[in-house]
């Protein structure tokens, strides 16, 4: 079981750098362009059988131009949305403290969710997705902050990558779930050694 992660096309808000989040924009003209080369691109290299999607709309727009060169439909779910950045929403990604905060994993954005938030919310959404598809292959669109969490699922990264993990629109990264398996296996005998 193959899992394909996406990041939606571009928006408006990330040409001027400003912090998206949970804010909800189209894509812009460019971004539906990066969606239908990247449609192009998995027809002819991958094997997807189901679409999952943030249900927030640059990511349902991405999704949908993709799904048009399969054949399928897509679907959202709820815990794939952005993180909430709370009083960071709509503003520059360098104003005064959201980087700062960006690096206290524990901590929430004020009126926001901390990154420990997400990656149980994303975390709960990869077993139960896993358990209920495999062994199909997934396609999943979703946001930067989202695909972060979803690498640290698969491989293990250390606090300054995780912070400096940044993925451009339209990206995909390929993950095998045999990895996630192996690594859940391992995590398991080891609660059990002395």
């Amino acid at each position: 079981m193959l899992i394909y992660a996406v990041r939606h096309g571009q928006t408006e808000m990330n040409c001027m750098d400003i912090v998206s989040g949970i804010t909800d924009v189209p894509l812009t003209e460019e971004g539906k362009n990066q969606a239908r080369t990247l449609a192009q691109s998995l027809r002819k290299e991958a094997k997807i059988e189901k679409i999952i999607a943030s249900p927030l709309l640059r990511a349902v727009q991405t999704a949908e131009i993709i799904a048009s060169a399969f054949g399928l439909a897509v679907e959202t779910d709820e815990r794939l949305r952005e993180q909430n950045y709370g009083i960071y929403e709509g503003k520059s990604r360098l104003a005064k403290g959201f980087l700062e905060n960006k690096r206290q994993f524990a901590f929430c954005y004020p009126e926001g969710e901390s990154h420990f938030l997400v990656c149980q919310r994303v975390y709960n959404f990869l077993d139960d997705t896993i358990q209920k598809n495999y062994p199909k292959n997934l396609l999943l669109v979703t946001h930067g902050g989202v695909l972060r969490v979803l690498r640290s699922y698969f491989q293990d990264m250390n606090n300054e990558e995780y912070f400096s993990y940044n993925a451009e629109n339209t990206s995909v990264e390929v993950y095998d779930i045999s990895s996630a398996k192996k690594k859940a296996i391992s995590l398991d005998m080891n609660k059990f050694s002395c």
